[in-house]
């Protein structure tokens, strides 16, 4: 689905990155931001030098936040760790500065130039499956934060964003699965309606507190390293690698006895006379061999569906984001 409409945007609010999909020309157009944050002590010579490096901050007394992607490399260089606004998919309450950091970061993405008020999708995550955490207040913040910056907007399941942006030859008719940073998103989607949605805690932040804690790395390090270097089904010699391949593998477990009860629980499931394609996403998917991994523990698992391919989604990271712009566009 594709179109020259340019008042609707697509809008991946992930724990770990906020993307955004704008049509352009035949294709999409992406950008994204690290959601995290980190203060560093203000002098008038450092802002002025932030500012002309274009790194994207704000001035809060006798510090300066810097939020987005050179956060990161702050938080490195004062061997400290990065804050986020987010924690387990949703806006961290024990966070105070939570919401001025995500409008910081999702304004500095939407860069609103018209007059007009585009149409912003964006993504929110399933309930757990025991159902422990309230998603209202991070759904309501974010619709919040667009329309005070001037944005018509609507929610859309993260997993069936995934749907969305990857199944339209089986009119919308799969299984979308984003593994993120801090949740792991299912939906199960018949002819675009979503039979069953669903999430597990145990997703990248898991990986990397626990990696973290059994090697007395920070967090951030891990992740880092996880995204740099890891990869599976080989030898690690070395213990940051072959702790994340541990929990990697306890992720993905969790993941696929979560769609085992998720699929034996739901009453309602069409009775179709073909196997239906499954997709991963998301950055935690993102290592090389995450894709037959999965698929061997899945088909360990003898879940009560058939499944006619396992494959990586074409663009792992973007592909919510584009999702959520399908969406817009089908409402314009």
């Amino acid at each position: 689905m594709k179109s020259n409409n340019t008042n609707a945007m697509g809008l991946d609010v992930g724990t770990s990155r906020i993307v955004t999909a704008r049509p352009e020309g035949d294709g999409y157009h992406f950008n994204s931001q690290l959601n995290a944050f980190v203060t560093i002590p203000y002098s008038k010579l450092t802002e002025r030098v932030l500012e002309k490096e274009g790194v994207p901050h704000s001035v809060n007394g006798a510090q300066i936040v810097v939020h987005g992607n050179e956060s990161e490399k702050f938080a490195d260089l004062m061997d400290t760790e990065i804050r986020r606004p987010m924690t387990g998919g949703v806006l961290d309450a024990k966070e105070p500065e939570s919401i001025s950091m995500m409008r910081e970061i999702i304004s500095s993405l939407l860069d609103k130039k018209s007059t007009d008020k585009p149409l912003v999708c964006f993504t929110v995550p399933a309930a757990s499956l025991d159902a422990s955490e309230s998603l209202t207040y991070h759904e309501a913040t974010v619709k919040q934060i667009l329309t005070q910056l001037g944005y018509e907007n609507r929610a859309v399941n993260e997993g069936l964003a995934v749907v969305y942006a990857e199944l339209e030859s089986t009119n919308y008719t799969g299984i979308g699965i984003s593994c993120g940073g801090g949740l792991c998103n299912v939906c199960y989607s018949y002819l675009s309606v979503p039979v069953f949605t669903f999430s597990i805690p145990k997703a990248g932040d898991y990986i990397d507190a626990n990696a973290a804690s059994m090697t007395g790395e920070r967090a951030n390090r891990i992740r880092i390293a996880k995204e740099e270097a890891f990869h599976f089904n080989g030898f690690f010699s070395d213990k940051v690698q072959q702790v994340i391949s541990v929990y990697y593998d306890d992720m993905i477990k969790s993941l696929v006895a979560g769609m085992k009860e998720a699929f034996g629980d739901a009453r309602h499931m069409p009775k179709l006379n073909r196997p239906v394609p499954l997709v991963l996403s998301g950055g935690t998917a993102m290592p090389t061999g995450f894709r037959d991994r999965f698929e061997k523990i899945f088909n360990e698992s003898h879940l009560p569906i058939q499944v006619s391919e396992v494959r990586m989604a074409s663009n792992p990271l973007e592909t919510a984001a584009k999702g959520a712009l399908v969406a817009a566009l089908a409402e314009m």
